[in-house]
């Protein structure tokens, strides 16, 4: 039997303001999945269905998950607070299924629930701001490049849009609304008004009106939807509203329009219309794209052939390649850890000026790069010699330089185990450390897997965590391990894993609610101590 994704926006959180389908859908649904805060305002609509809720920035693996589970049979709910077609599931649910070769007629059927977006329930709240042309702009640079966003700012405030800005601080992010602020004010008069909405409908609701100039002196973080007024928005008794226009058609103090409905149609009523044929000349504000031009249909013209380039002599000035952020890490060698010049002038390359390079702590460099053919790019690493490997949650091998290449009897272990298992995809990331002796010197004792090579054999160390106040070695499950069964071994554990763990699990913790894997039993030898929660990111 075929499965089914319920992909669900549930609107701002209170139980009055979700759709009778959103309701329906969730009590049908065998499966809930979603950020953890999301299934919390939802609770209250659940009749035991199974939970699998994951933290913030674990939208790939929530829909995954989901697919996995439609793909066997089960009815999934895939939930997002406001529109799910709005910054929310939808989209990365289809780009999963897509990318696994996924058919609307014979692949599992979706059906996304549409909810009220942030930009709607907000503006309800203020009054009416988005009576006229309006737009939703992310500031969040986490997917897309801040200097993509800084353009779409540009243009919303040249064109006059109301904007609403979605994200727009968290506590590591805090310049983006800053430079916000900074563009806007070179389009928008400093008393333009404001709104600022925090938590719209839920308990700790708080609303602000303020203006452009002022608004960063009011709190703002992820939970703020910020609502910015076009050259004709105006505060009146506690409200924000935008006029649509109607002052130029209607006379709105009078019960009695001057113009009759067939009136209002005619050209001479409407100079502005795009049918107007009248030799109206327009004013020549810009001499490049205003000269010459006598209608305003003719200006309509002249602009969609610069957008499409077509025409005699045009170029198009919009119809780019579409770029995106490419991410991989490169380094020389699993145990070779020199850089030579040629490859270091690749990279200089290949990532320009507005690319990033980062060195990590597995002794290889990620890179973030601008670009619409990725394959250029990965083409010129292999001709330099580079070891290429996937970002995210993936295994990656992080071996030591065996003295250098001396001790050097394990590294074609190290290397195999790289060559079958390394850019696996798995429900987290994953490191599987391998040193060459007993030294254990690059820590491969405090991977998720450690391996260490020692008098012709290996010994095995499972469940390091790696991270946090609580951090603590693996255990060491398993001793003087034969060459020839390592790699077998490992990748049955690895596989096991990716198999049977939950999204966003680590291997740690896999290991401890399972109790096995491969025969090793896990030993709770962690100290006893209550330890407080650090909170941190966004």
């Amino acid at each position: 039997m075929k499965g089914k994704l319920l992909v669900i926006g549930f609107g701002p959180g209170d139980y009055k303001h979700i759709t009778e389908r959103a309701r329906e859908a969730i009590q049908e649904s065998d499966i809930i999945i979603g950020y953890k805060t999301y299934v919390d305002l939802i609770k209250g609509l659940l009749t035991g269905q199974q939970l699998i809720s994951t933290g913030m920035t674990e939208e790939v693996s929530r829909a995954q998950e989901a697919v996995k589970q439609a793909e066997q049979g089960k009815k999934v709910a895939v939930i997002s607070s406001g529109d799910a077609g709005v910054y929310g599931m939808a989209g990365l649910v289809y780009e999963v299924l897509i990318e696994k070769g996924w058919k609307k007629d014979s692949g599992v059927e979706v059906e996304v629930i549409p909810g009220i977006s942030a930009i709607n329930s907000c503006a309800a709240l203020l009054g009416a701001p988005i009576m006229h042309d309006a737009c939703t702009i992310s500031l969040s640079d986490h997917l897309t490049p801040w200097k993509l966003i800084e353009k779409r700012i540009e243009a919303a405030a040249q064109a006059d849009f109301v904007i609403a800005l979605y994200n727009p601080k968290s506590g590591r992010r805090t310049r983006q609304i800053v430079e916000a602020q900074r563009i806007l004010l070179k389009y928008r008069l400093p008393e333009t008004p404001v709104g600022l909405v925090k938590s719209a409908y839920r308990d700790n609701q708080n609303i602000v009106m303020t203006n452009l100039q002022d608004m960063l002196d009011h709190e703002i973080g992820m939970l703020t939807t910020v609502i910015i007024g076009n050259s004709s928005t105006f505060f009146y008794d506690d409200l924000m509203v935008t006029p649509r226009g109607y002052q130029r058609k209607y006379t709105l103090n009078q019960a009695i329009q001057p113009l009759k409905p067939h009136q209002r149609l005619q050209k001479e009523a409407e100079p502005w219309a795009l049918e107007q044929t009248d030799n109206v000349k327009l004013k020549k504000k810009d001499p490049v794209l205003l000269s010459d031009i006598e209608t305003s249909r003719a200006l309509a013209e002249e602009a969609l052939q610069l957008i499409t380039g077509v025409g005699e002599n045009i170029s198009p000035i919009v119809n780019q390649p579409i770029q995106s952020i490419f991410e991989l890490a490169v380094s020389p060698g699993v145990a070779n850890k020199k850089f030579t010049p040629k490859q270091m002038l690749t990279l200089a390359e290949i990532t320009g000026e507005e690319g990033v390079m980062e060195y990590t702590p597995d002794h290889s460099i990620k890179l973030q790069i601008l670009t619409s053919q990725p394959d250029e790019i990965v083409q010129k690493l292999k001709d330099a010699n580079f070891l290429i490997s996937p970002i995210g949650d993936v295994l990656s091998v992080k071996a030591c330089d065996f003295c250098d290449g001396e001790k050097k009897d394990s590294i074609p272990y190290a290397e195999e185990l790289h060559e079958r298992l390394g850019g696996m995809e798995l429900p987290k990331e994953l490191k599987l450390g391998v040193n060459g002796c007993g030294m254990a010197c690059y820590g491969a004792v405090k991977e998720d897997i450690g391996l260490v090579y020692r008098n012709g054999a290996f010994d095995l160390f499972l469940g390091a965590k790696t991270v946090g106040r609580s951090a603590h070695p693996g255990q060491i499950v398993a001793e003087g391990i034969g060459p020839d069964e390592i790699v077998g071994l490992v990748e049955r554990i690895v596989q096991e894993y990716k198999q049977k763990a939950h999204p966003n699990e680590r291997f740690y913790k896999f290991f401890k609610r399972v109790k096995q894997v491969q025969g090793f039993t896990y030993q709770d030898i962690t100290p006893k101590i209550k330890i407080e929660e650090a909170v941190c990111g966004e």
